[in-house]
């Protein structure tokens, strides 16, 4: 795998939002009560989302209907 592909495979919080519609607050508002998807937690403190675990995440909340 590229790094390139590696790096794209990790979105930040602010793409992650932005693809969402959502504000930075509500997505950390999500997380307290165990509703966003999962996040890694790099050194600095900074917060990551899997493009697969997203896409998982989106694909569970999907409506049926």
């Amino acid at each position: 795998m590229k790094t390139a592909e590696r790096t794209r495979d990790k979105l930040t919080l602010a793409e992650v939002c932005a693809e969402l519609g959502i504000s930075r607050s509500t997505f950390y508002e999500w997380r307290a009560k165990g509703k966003a998807p999962r996040c890694i937690t790099l050194p600095n403190g900074s917060l990551r989302v899997r493009r697969t675990e997203l896409d998982r995440w989106l694909e569970v909340r999907e409506d049926a209907a």
